[in-house]
């Protein structure tokens, strides 16, 4: 048997899955097995896969028809038979020694049932890949009150799970359209301790996940919907939170509309969140992330959407393009 599991639902993939696999392929810890599961793509994703599968006995191909990202990823639990279960999307990355530290850190912390590691995003300038650090948290032990305030993890290709820790809690929820990760994980949470890896190790890629408003007002309606559910469940000490989660999740939806919209539909939708946002907890205009995006904004509303993302490109190239903070080890 295998140590770690590797689910991969892949749907139309084409194009990134390769090099997906490949990160997997170049880590530093071996004794794993790759199961992908391909969720009926109408593309070559299976045609690929099965020469990848060709390469390598520990890849496992399953495909099915179509039914989501949550329904495949439930799909590869039941064929995993490693001791530890990780999720990789098919266009996501992983640095070398992903695997090998976050399991060091789980052998280290046997009360833990799920590691996590600090996650980049990754987009494509010309023809070039640059790299933007979306977290540093240090929350580890029960980090679940944290994680219903924001959700610091972040990607759904971060964690490495115990079998237990995985078989304690239902799988992902197949009724939500948006923030299915965010959920799985504050029901692990619930049960169990983190540990963190304080590294740079998930490659988050944006450029093949661009999306328009309508995905943006999927994600605002199903993230309220997601937060209503997790407050059921939360004990009563901690439902005074639930302002703070909704406000720090209506900034992330702000944060979305303006990077996604090229036009004032967007701009309207994101002042109304951020302040929907202010309304519901005022001391998060404290936050320089808080006072940024309000900024944006404003030039948004005053110049135009296009204006205002060529001024911050080019601010962002001045100021971080050899940054090594940013980069992944």
């Amino acid at each position: 048997m295998p140590m770690i599991s590797v689910i991969i639902p892949a749907y139309n993939a084409e194009h990134t899955i390769w090099e997906t696999v490949e990160s997997v392929w170049q880590q530093t810890f071996l004794d794993y097995e790759i199961i992908i599961i391909d969720d009926g793509s109408r593309d070559q994703t299976l045609e690929v896969l099965n020469k990848i599968a060709v390469q390598d006995k520990r890849v496992k191909v399953f495909s099915y028809e179509n039914a989501g990202a949550c329904v495949a990823r439930n799909l590869g639990i039941s064929h995993a038979t490693g001791e530890f279960i990780a999720f990789l999307d098919s266009d996501d990355l992983w640095t070398r020694d992903k695997l090998e530290l976050q399991l060091a850190a789980l052998q280290k912390h046997p009360e833990a049932g799920i590691a996590y590691s600090w996650t980049c995003t990754m987009y494509k300038q010309g023809e070039s890949l640059r790299f933007m650090q979306c977290n540093t948290s240090l929350y580890e032990g029960n980090i679940y009150p944290n994680l219903l305030i924001s959700n610091f993890i972040g990607s759904g290709s971060n964690i490495l799970a115990r079998r237990q820790a995985i078989e304690s809690v239902e799988g992902f929820d197949t009724t939500l359209k948006a923030c299915q990760d965010w959920d799985y994980y504050l029901r692990l949470a619930a049960r169990w301790s983190f540990v963190l890896v304080p590294k740079n190790q998930i490659l988050y890629r944006q450029s093949s996940r661009g999306t328009i408003t309508s995905n943006v007002d999927v994600m605002e309606e199903q993230g309220r919907f997601m937060l209503d559910k997790a407050y059921q469940t939360a004990p009563p000490e901690l439902q005074h939170l639930k302002s703070q989660s909704l406000s720090n999740f209506h900034r992330y939806c702000a944060v979305l509309y303006l990077q996604y919209s090229n036009n004032f539909i967007g701009v309207k939708k994101s002042g109304k969140n951020l302040w929907q946002s202010i309304c519901m907890y005022p001391q998060i205009l404290l936050h320089e992330n808080t006072q940024k995006l309000l900024l944006k904004f404003l030039l948004m509303h005053v110049l135009s959407p296009q204006i205002t993302q060529s001024i911050i490109n080019f601010n962002k190239i001045v100021n971080d393009v050899n940054d090594p903070r940013i980069k992944p080890n």
